[in-house]
Parts: C-alpha cells; structure tokens; sequence
C-alpha cells in the first residue's frame, strides 16, 4: 500500500511541476539589486575564464527531454577568477585572483542564469552543503549581472574597483555578444519548446476569438428571435382585442333588432275574417 501511495505521489508532482514550479507567490514583489546584496550569501566580481558541458544532475533539471538537452549544452559549469576581494560581508574568505569553479549554470525551466566566457560579472552567489558555488536568485531575481558602467556604480559601495587586479575596463556588449547568445538560444531544446508553446498559445487564442465571435452572433439571433417573438405576442394581443370588439358589436345590433320584431308582433291586431 505505502510503495503505491508513494509512486501515485510521485506521478502528481511529475504532472503538476511544469504548470506551478514557476508560479511566483501571491504577495512577491520586486527588490532592488542594494536590498538583495544584503541577503545574498556570497558577492564576487570575477572573470569567467572557461566553460565546460554540465551533464543531468541535482541542479540542472528540465521537466522534459533532459537527454537531449544535455547534449545541446543547456547545462554548464564556468571556471572563474576573482578580479577583486570579495564583497565587504561576504561569507567567502579567497583572496582575488583566486579561481572557483561555478556550477548551476545554464537555461532551465522557469529561468536562466548564462554567462560568456572571457566576460567579466558581478554574482549573487551560494554554497550547499557539499562546498558547490551556484547563483543565489534572491527573491528570484537575477543572480548575475554584466561588468557595466551602471553596474559599477550600483556595487560601488561593495567594492574597491582601485583596487582590483589587472585594471579591468568595464565591457561594452558588442553585437558579437548578442549573436553568441542568440544562437544559443535559438540552437537550444528550451528555446524550441518555447516556440511551440508560443505557436499553441497563439492558436488557442485564435480559436478563442472565432468562437466568441460565433458566440456574440448566436446572441444577436437569439435577442432577434425574442424580439420577434415578443412583436408576435403583441401582434396577437392587438388582433384578439380587435376581434373581441369586433364580435361585441356584430352581436349587439342583431339583440337589437330581436328585441324589436318581438315588440312589433305583440303590437299587431289580430284580424278574424
């Protein structure tokens, strides 16, 4: 009996985590990226040096062909090195220039944490129990975040950029950029899906349409229909009101008459020959 309770409750959550997995809660509101910094575990600012193919595992999961994914590289691991010490209040105790290795990385389901090797980023960053690195959502929001003027200023009061090593520039995306991530994307199972998904959205919205198209059509007959019913019942109160009086005065005039042959023959004399 437990073993069967067991595996029923196993296939309900395999169908209900792809509908509610990415449903946020009711009362979620956005922070912003100061107030998260507080609640991060771990701040780095760092250069992504490699990446390397990350295969299925605990936290690289797709609810749906998770083998084909991991041959199109969905998943991956990225070597870093830290450009800076890291962020004042920080649980991670390395010196920069220190290499990690950051996992956790990839395109999943309800989000997507990607970086581009060679790049410089800021990283909202946890560890679990068996020492791993991964990104740190904060209020699932975005872990990572692009070596950019704006977002110097935004970790200004977290960093020392004076004191960085290899006198880093802040990086301008360059269109080469935009098409690496791009063809990723459109390369990906992930991105197909969601193609899909947005093909059979647009169709169910376009039967929707027609069908309350018909629908306000069938409603105009009815009240059509009503209305005319409506003029018929009046009609037919009009003509039996009409032949009602109609008939009333047909038969007073012949009452009428009656009444006086009646009159007239009690009048006449009777004549004896």
């Amino acid at each position: 009996m437990l073993p069967a309770l067991l595996l029923a409750l196993v296939c309900l959550g395999d169908q209900l985590s792809p509908s509610l997995g990415c449903q946020l809660p009711s009362d979620w509101r956005p922070l912003s990226e100061s107030c998260r910094a507080e609640l991060a575990e771990i701040i780095v600012y760092a250069k992504v040096l490699a990446l390397h193919q990350e295969m299925y595992s605990l936290y690289n999961y797709l609810p749906w062909q998770y083998e084909a994914a991991s041959e199109g590289g969905l998943f991956y691991s990225a070597e870093i090195e830290m450009l800076c010490d890291q962020a004042w209040g920080s649980m991670l105790e390395v010196p920069a220039g220190s290499r990690l290795n950051l996992t956790g990385l990839g395109y999943f389901s309800c989000h997507s944490h990607t970086v581009v090797q060679d790049y410089s980023y800021f990283f909202f960053l946890r560890m679990d129990e068996n020492y791993n690195l991964l990104p740190h959502g904060v209020n699932f929001q975005d872990a990572i975040f692009p070596d950019t003027q704006e977002n110097r200023r935004m970790f200004s009061s977290l960093f020392q950029f004076s004191n960085c090593t290899h006198g880093q520039q802040p990086a301008t995306f360059s269109s080469d950029w935009e098409i690496q991530e791009d063809n990723r994307l459109m390369c990906s199972s992930v991105q197909k899906a969601l193609f899909e998904e947005e093909d059979h959205v647009k169709k169910l919205q376009q039967k929707v349409a027609t069908l309350e198209k018909r629908n306000k059509q069938l409603r105009d007959r009815v009240k059509k229909v009503k209305r005319s019913l409506r003029q018929a019942k009046k009609n037919s109160r009009r003509m039996e009101l009409v032949n009602r009086k109609l008939s009333e005065k047909l038969s007073s005039p012949t009452k009428f008459r009656t009444s006086l042959l009646i009159k007239k023959k009690k009048r006449l004399p009777v004549l004896y020959c």
